[in-house]
């Protein structure tokens, strides 16, 4: 009984022996096919994909946009465009720790791996399914240069294969110094930086070969996120990312601890940009925009020299906005424009709103907006031009026949009164009198003359201001009464260079100006826009040396304007709200007029008066309009076309 059960037990394991290695051949050979399987179409998907390598790789894109820098005219740097490249650099040229910080965060097994890092690709894969979201990716260095040579960044299965195999590709064509040295040439940093060469120019104004320690480990920290650890916008982030790196650095045994704790916690940022910066964001988009009426589109990297004051204009835009801001809340103001401009029509200070970073909308160059009274000079250059004098009399009294019957602000009437009072106290009943008497038609001829190239309304309510016009057509316009009556054309660019010095255009003054004004009339209504400011509707510009300007206010406060000139300068004060909306107790003869009178006292007298010599040559007026045209650049926007219905015949100011 016992050697039968002895007998049975040692057949059952025999059985299960022979069972086991049944199983075990028939896994294996199914791990064996599945594998030649897996590498057929593996196989096949290499060729598929390696077909389109001759094309990928002739289709590399080394070239990069053309980079353009504005230049102040007093050299500062106001902004930059485009991609901005430095000098190709080699591994070998660089100090050890710049690319050893490079490899320590994005590619430590650089040197041993062949363009693909298994075990990087594992520990991405082990560290996303433990925090359960995508924060790492498992790209070496090699397929980071792969991708950013040849291909997109989609983020599609395709393209990672495509990458993978071009980075193997890449490892057979070039050594590891060489595709070093071409990702840290070519990798993106922040600011239209590509390399780090120029980003080492832009953040610490030193040549890459020059950085320390502290400033390699910020530059690598860079690659993560440019504009986030980006040390001009954000220092405390850039310096705890570049702790960060130096960390990784001590880890991959590149550097110490003690090295690492002798650096100190300061970060010194000697190119750092200050707060004013966006001030003249504004003005560098407007250059940018006529660029090609200059020069055509660059396609090399050019240096624009402009006639921007850097001084004046930061501080044109710090009296802007402590003046919104000084404002009760209730008087409900929330956007303004500065413009200034020398009487030949160079633009020293453009600023088109409160808060560049919060809308890049141009109030100066894009925005319609009604003058109101602003508008009235126009209207009697336009008389003396027909041969009426300052001291010839006109009516103020309330207008009783016809359609348009505007009124005076509180209903007060002056009686008979000469041209030089009614402009300085700003009559309006007086105004559209003798605007009836000269023609609506010869008024916007007038208006054309001096650069105004909007579309102006063929009616009476034209006399008070009544369409809207751009404050550089305003800044034209009060140019042409400043220089004596003489055409002018606005323009910001002084030179462009390409980075290697060589001239592609340099803006020449004319030998003479055209007149298209009398310089008799235009004296006179110097005179006129003097007593606006001396004893009418401006005298919050007043000052101890001649200024002249007027006031100007549409209907329901929705605008306030003062527009004036010295003998060096003239600008374009305007508030309101891009929405259209009422101001409230906003008039052009009160906040306008104020910030006006600190912007002209902040030119620090660096303009001179300038003299300017007649050409009797007559233009085609089309042309000048046409190019004006150009110039600005822009039109109505829909936050500035909110048709106005009412008759801007209310108010004085």
């Amino acid at each position: 009984m016992t050697k039968a059960r002895k007998k049975n037990s040692s057949k059952k394991n025999r059985n299960k022996k022979k069972k086991k290695s049944f199983l075990f051949v028939l896994l294996f050979k199914w791990i064996f096919i599945l594998s030649i399987w897996a590498a057929i179409i593996l196989s096949g998907v290499v060729l598929w994909f390696a077909k389109d390598l001759p094309d990928i790789t002739k289709s590399a894109t080394f070239n990069k946009q053309s980079s353009i820098i504005i230049l102040a005219s007093g050299g500062e740097e106001i902004a930059r465009y485009g991609e901005i490249k430095g000098k190709i650099i080699n591994v070998k040229d660089l100090p050890p720790y710049l690319p050893q910080a490079v490899l320590a965060i994005e590619d430590r097994r650089f040197y041993s791996h062949h363009g693909i890092d298994p075990l990087g690709i594992a520990r991405a894969m082990i560290t996303n399914i433990y925090k359960g979201k995508f924060t790492q990716g498992g790209s070496t260095i090699t397929q980071q240069l792969a991708k950013n040579l040849f291909l997109t960044h989609e983020r599609k299965i395709t393209r990672k294969i495509k990458e993978a195999i071009l980075a193997i590709w890449l490892e057979k064509e070039l050594t590891k110094d060489e595709i070093l040295s071409a990702y840290m040439n070519r990798v993106y940093l922040g600011s239209g930086t590509y390399g780090f060469e120029a980003a080492s120019q832009l953040y610490f104004g030193k040549s890459a070969k020059d950085v320390t320690l502290r400033e390699a480990a910020v530059l690598a920290g860079l690659l993560k996120a440019p504009s986030r650890y980006s040390p001009h916008n954000n220092p405390k982030l850039a310096k705890k990312r570049s702790d960060i790196v130096l960390s990784a650095m001590v880890d991959a045994r590149y550097i110490t601890k003690t090295e690492k704790d002798n650096l100190g916690f300061e970060l010194s940022l000697p190119n750092k940009k200050t707060s004013n910066s966006q001030a003249a964001r504004y003005f560098a988009d407007w250059v940018i925009s006529g660029l090609d009426e200059v020069i055509g589109t660059p396609d090399m990297d050019i240096i624009v020299e402009t006639t921007l004051d850097y001084n004046l204009n930061n501080k044109a835009q710090n009296i802007l906005v402590s003046s919104i801001n000084s404002t009760d809340e209730m008087q409900f103001v929330s956007q303004g424009g500065i413009l200034v401009m020398r009487p030949d029509g160079a633009i020293i200070s453009m600023i088109g709103g409160y808060n560049y970073a919060k809308s890049q909308f141009n109030r100066v160059t894009q925005a319609k907006r009604p003058p109101g009274s602003a508008f009235k000079p126009i209207i009697y250059l336009t008389a003396l031009e027909q041969g009426w004098h300052k001291q010839d009399k006109i009516l103020d009294a309330p207008i009783n026949e016809g359609n348009y019957r505007p009124k005076n602000f509180g209903n007060k009437y002056y009686g008979k009164v000469d041209l030089e009072t009614a402009m300085a106290k700003s009559m309006n009943t007086a105004t559209v009198r003798l605007a009836k008497n000269i023609g609506i038609g010869n008024i916007i001829k007038t208006a054309r003359k001096v650069g105004i190239i909007s579309k102006l309304n063929r009616d009476l309510s034209l006399a008070l201001g009544s369409s809207g016009v751009s404050m550089l057509e305003m800044g034209i316009a009060y140019s042409t009464f400043a220089n004596g009556g003489f055409r002018v054309y606005p323009y910001g660019i002084k030179r462009i260079k390409t980075q290697n010095g060589r001239i592609l255009y340099t803006h020449k003054d004319p030998k003479s100006y055209m007149s298209v004004i009398s310089r008799d009339n235009a004296k006179e209504l110097s005179i006129m826009l003097q007593s606006v400011v001396n004893n009418g509707t401006g005298k919050n510009a007043n000052q101890p040396y001649p200024v002249y300007g007027k006031t100007g206010t549409s209907q329901d406060n929705r605008d306030a304007w003062f527009a004036g000139y010295t003998n060096k300068i003239v600008a374009i004060i305007w508030l309101g709200n891009d929405d259209n909306s009422p101001m409230r107790k906003i008039t052009g003869g009160g906040l306008p007029a104020k910030i006006f009178k600190k912007v002209i006292n902040s030119d620090d007298n660096n303009q001179k008066p300038m003299i300017f010599k007649t050409n009797t040559n007559s233009k085609n007026n089309r042309g000048f309009s046409d190019l004006i045209g150009r110039i600005l650049k822009g039109g109505n926007s829909a936050q500035n076309q909110n048709k106005q219905k009412n008759d801007y015949s209310n108010l004085n100011d």
